[in-house]
C-alpha cells in the first residue's frame, strides 16, 4: 500500500470505528441492565393474580388450577408455582426449580416479595393467607431478557451506519489533507521532465494552512531555479555568439598570413587553423546543448522514417572514414519511423555514428544496426552503434553523456573531441522519450543502444 490518500483514509476511519466500537462497549458495560421487567406498580396486579390463584386451588382443585396457569402463564418469559407453607408444589403441571422452592420458603418466613440475583433466572414470591386461614405462596418465575435489547439486526444495521459514515467524514477528510501532496507531486514531476515554469500555487486556491505555505515555497524555489538556469543558457549562447565574430576574422587572418608566410610558417598555421576549427565546432556543440536544455527545439509531431535517415547517416560517416583507414557500415536496417523533430534525431544518432568513427581503431568498421523491437507492449526503435576502439571504463560508462566529460583528457584532445556529442544525443532522446545506454562489448569496443518509441506505421 503505497498511496499516502488510501493510508490516511484507512487510518482516520479504523481510528473512528475503534472510537465507536470502544463508546459502544463501555456504554454497554456500564449502564444499568434491564434485565428484568420493571415491578413497580405491577406488584397489586400480581398479588390479586395470586389470589385468584389461591381461591381457584382451595374451590375448584389442582386441575383448574393448572388450567388457570395454562391461560396465564403462557408467555416465553413467565412460570408461576403455587407453594404452600411446607413448600411443596400444589399444581404439579411442572416440576418446580431449587431456586422457586428456596425463594417460597424465604417469603413464607419473612412474609414479603423476594426477587433472585441480577442477571440470573428471577423469582417473585407472593405469600397469600386464604379465606380459610392456610399460607400460601404464589412464586412467579420469570426469564431475564435478552442483553440487548433490540433485535440483532437493528444493531448491526446502526453500527454499519455510524461505520458508513465515519467513512464518508474519513474519506473527505483524508482528500483534503492529501489533495495538495498529489497536486505538488505532478507539478514536482514536470519539473523533473524539464518544464521549469511549472507552479502549484494556482492549484491550491484559497488554502492558507502550512501544505499551501509549502506549495509557494516550492514556487519560489523552482523560480529561482528557473532563473538561474534560464541566465545560464542566456549566458551560454552570448559568449559563443560573441566568440563566432572573433573566429571569422581569425580564420580571415589565417589565410591571409598562409599567403605571405614562408614554408617554415606553414606548420604552425596549419595547427592554430586546426585549434580554431575545433573552438568552432565546440561553440556550434554548445549552442545546440543549449537548445536542447532550454527546450526550444520541442518534441514535435513530424513522422521520421528511421531506416532512411539511419542509412543516410551511415553513409555519410563511411564516406568520412575511409579517409581515415576506417569504415561505417549498416548489418542491419528495418522499416522502423517514429515521430519528432527530424533535425533533433538525426543530430543524437550522428553524434553517436561520428564519436564511434572517431575511437574505433584502424582497419575496423562501425558496426550500425537498426531493429524494431517490443518491449513491455510498447513497440520500440532501436539503434545499435558498435566501434571497435579501445572501450570505456565500467565506471564511466554512465559519465561519457555528461557535458565535457573526457574519459581520458589527452586522448580525447589528440581525436579534437569535446565531450559534448554524447551529451547531445542523450538529451535529444529523452526529448523524444527515448534512452540511451553504452555497454562494454565482449571483444572490445563500446556498444551505444539508442531507443525511441516506434509508431504503428512501421508494422
Amino acid at each position: 500500500m503505497h498511496s499516502l490518500f488510501l493510508k490516511v483514509f484507512l487510518w482516520f476511519w479504523l481510528a473512528t470505528a475503534l472510537v465507536i466500537g470502544a463508546l459502544l462497549l463501555t456504554t454497554e458495560l456500564t449502564r444499568e441492565r434491564q434485565q428484568f421487567p420493571v415491578y413497580t406498580g405491577m406488584d397489586k396486579a400480581m398479588n390479586a393474580v395470586a389470589r385468584v390463584t389461591v381461591e381457584t386451588f382451595e374451590r375448584e382443585g389442582r386441575e383448574a388450577t393448572r388450567k388457570l396457569f395454562g391461560d396465564a402463564g403462557g408467555t416465553p418469559n413467565a412460570t408461576f408455582y403455587l407453594f404452600d407453607e411446607s413448600g411443596a408444589e400444589l399444581t404439579g403441571h411442572v416440576a418446580p426449580p431449587r431456586a422457586a422452592q428456596e425463594t417460597a420458603r424465604r417469603a413464607t418466613a419473612t412474609e414479603r416479595i423476594v426477587r433472585g440475583a441480577p442477571g440470573e433466572r428471577m423469582f417473585v414470591a407472593h405469600p397469600v393467607t386464604s379465606a380459610s386461614g392456610r399460607r400460601y405462596v404464589f412464586v412467579d418465575a420469570i426469564e431475564p431478557r435478552n442483553r440487548f435489547p433490540d433485535n440483532p439486526l437493528v444493531q448491526a444495521l446502526r453500527i454499519l451506519a455510524a461505520l458508513l459514515t465515519a467513512g464518508a467524514l474519513c474519506y473527505l477528510l483524508a482528500r483534503y489533507i492529501v489533495s495538495p501532496v498529489v497536486k505538488l507531486r505532478a507539478v514536482t514531476g514536470q519539473v523533473a521532465r524539464g518544464d521549469l515554469s511549472a507552479r502549484v500555487s494556482p492549484l491550491l486556491g484559497k488554502r492558507r494552512d502550512e501544505l499551501a505555505e509549502m506549495g509557494r515555497d516550492f514556487d519560489a524555489m523552482t523560480a529561482r531555479i528557473e532563473s538561474l538556469v534560464s541566465a545560464q543558457h542566456r549566458l551560454i549562447r552570448d559568449i559563443s555568439h560573441e566568440l563566432r565574430s572573433p573566429l571569422t576574422r581569425l580564420g580571415v587572418a589565417l589565410e591571409l598570413a598562409r599567403r605571405r608566410a614562408g614554408a617554415e610558417a606553414g606548420g604552425a598555421l596549419d595547427r592554430i587553423g586546426r585549434e580554431a576549427e575545433s573552438i568552432n565546432e565546440m561553440i556550434g556543440q554548445l549552442l545546440t546543448l543549449s537548445r536542447f536544455e532550454s527546450n526550444a527545439g520541442g518534441s514535435g509531431d513530424a513522422e521520421i522514417d528511421l531506416s532512411a535517415l539511419v542509412r543516410e547517416i551511415a553513409d555519410d560517416a563511411d564516406f568520412e572514414a575511409r579517409s581515415r583507414n576506417r569504415q561505417a557500415r549498416m548489418t542491419a536496417c528495418e522499416a522502423c519511423t517514429t515521430k519528432g523533430v527530424p533535425g533533433l534525431v538525426r543530430s543524437a544518432i550522428e553524434n553517436v555514428v561520428r564519436n564511434a568513427v572517431r575511437h574505433t581503431a584502424e582497419g575496423t568498421a562501425v558496426e550500425i544496426a537498426l531493429t524494431c523491437e517490443v518491449v513491455n507492449n510498447r513497440r520500440e526503435a532501436l539503434i545499435r552503434v558498435r566501434d571497435h576502439g579501445a572501450g570505456v571504463p565500467e565506471a564511466a560508462l554512465d559519465k561519457i553523456f555528461q557535458p565535457f566529460y573526457r574519459v581520458e583528457e589527452a586522448r580525447d584532445r589528440q581525436t579534437g573531441g569535446s565531450g559534448l556529442g554524447l551529451a547531445i544525443a542523450a538529451r535529444a532522446m529523452r526529448l523524444h522519450e527515448g534512452r540511451i545506454t553504452a555497454t562494454n562489448a565482449a571483444d572490445g569496443g563500446l556498444s551505444v543502444e539508442m531507443r525511441l518509441p516506434a509508431t504503428d506505421s512501421a508494422q
